[in-house]
């Protein structure tokens, strides 16, 4: 459970707001992490959930018990860096064993400056969320007392606009290359640099291009523009701020609007913008996309009590009423009693009845609340991205 530090354990905690105190050993940097705690099941792929932006502001706590056993590998980023503001596992393993790895999860954490604690119980600590709901707490190496003590005086996370921390800075495009894991591994050394970067919005021969795609990065995975890339669509990502006449102006055959982080009552400033452009494109949301969509029509959102968070939540198609086994990230939800007229509910969750996705009966629109672009999988749901794509080309046609 040690790290790979030659130096001897660090004793770490892990202080909640309720008041208990969970104590493990430091990993990663030596620096304080505060956040929202949360939990997430699934049995892989914790680099993705590490950099994925849906979790800014927020310290995760794997529930599958050993972590790290296959290392960091180049490719399998979904963003720029590390995006949690702090990592909780059982047990940290310092040897991966693995063909594509060149790091350890501990070297990792460390480049990045996040805090990590190993050996806590994280089946009690999951049990203590699930029973009294996510709560805020604190990472440190120092006095726990002092820590419970600050965390009080700290802002909660559903106070901040975390949107703003992790959107791009300016338009850019996942360069015409085709997706390798060459390619990948170029993008990935060093400083993880973003993909290549657009000036304009035509391509470089000055023709339009048959599909071209923009997503709003309100926290997007690197894997929804692979996804669409792959689909050969020109893919041109926006910042959150972009406003609806600039996104229109830029010709888009359709837009997607992107998962993320946060609560979406703090985001009017995107909301307004997607307000204009439904119905006149066609658009595509998920998870914080699908919930602004839905505020942007009047509808309301809440927090879920501990939200979902995994690999392996059961969805069911109400059309068809097959159920697919998704992968979630998202502490809130809309609430299907505020829907407006037009708006129907297509899927919804069969753990908690919670809704899953909206279709629109009159407009070229529709959402969902989980991750159609997994990373990592189940990659059941990819199809979504077919179906967008299907209504992008009816649309245009």
């Amino acid at each position: 459970m040690a790290t790979s530090d030659s130096d001897s354990s660090v004793p770490a905690y892990l202080v909640l707001e309720d008041g208990s105190v969970h104590r493990g050993e430091s990993m990663g940097a030596r620096v304080d992490g505060h956040g929202e705690v949360v939990f997430n099941t699934s049995m892989t792929g914790y680099q993705e959930v590490l950099t994925d932006p849906s979790y800014a502001g927020q310290l995760v706590t794997l529930t599958y018990p050993l972590v790290g056993n296959y290392g960091i590998n180049p490719q399998d980023f979904e963003s720029a860096g590390i995006r949690v503001a702090g990592f909780i596992v059982r047990e940290h393993c310092d040897q991966p064993s693995h063909g594509r790895s060149d790091r350890t999860l501990d070297e990792y954490l460390r480049a990045q400056g996040i805090p990590g604690i190993c050996g806590v119980d994280t089946r009690a600590i999951t049990r203590r969320l699930r029973d009294r709901g996510v709560m805020m707490g604190l990472l440190t190496t120092g006095s726990p007392e002092a820590a419970a003590a600050r965390l009080a005086e700290m802002p909660r996370y559903e106070d901040q606009d975390l949107v703003r921390t992790v959107t791009a800075e300016d338009k850019y495009g996942w360069d015409g290359q085709p997706v390798t894991l060459e390619t990948l591994r170029i993008r990935a050394s060093g400083s993880i640099s973003r993909p290549t970067l657009v000036a304009g919005s035509e391509d470089n021969d000055g023709e339009m291009p048959e599909r071209r795609i923009l997503v709003t990065d309100v926290g997007l995975k690197y894997n929804i523009l692979r996804l669409l890339q792959a689909r050969g669509c020109e893919v041109i990502a926006v910042p959150a701020e972009t406003s609806a006449q600039d996104m229109l102006a830029m010709n888009p055959s359709g837009i997607l609007l992107s998962p993320g982080p946060g609560d979406p009552q703090l985001l009017d400033y995107v909301v307004g913008n997607v307000r204009q452009i439904l119905g006149r494109v066609p658009v595509m949301g998920i998870c914080l996309g699908h919930q602004l969509v839905a505020r942007a029509l009047g509808a309301d959102t809440f927090k879920l009590k501990f939200g979902h968070r995994g690999g392996n939540h059961p969805v069911q198609d109400l059309a068809t009423g097959r159920v697919y086994i998704t992968a979630q990230n998202h502490g809130f939800a809309v609430n299907p009693d505020t829907l407006p007229p037009g708006l129907e509910v297509s899927h919804i969750n069969l753990n908690d009845g919670t809704v899953e996705g909206t279709r629109h009966r009159d407009m070229p629109l529709f959402t969902i609340q989980y991750h159609s672009e997994a990373s990592p999988g189940p990659r059941d749901n990819e199809y979504i991205f077919d179906e967008f794509l299907g209504m992008v080309k009816e649309f245009n046609h």
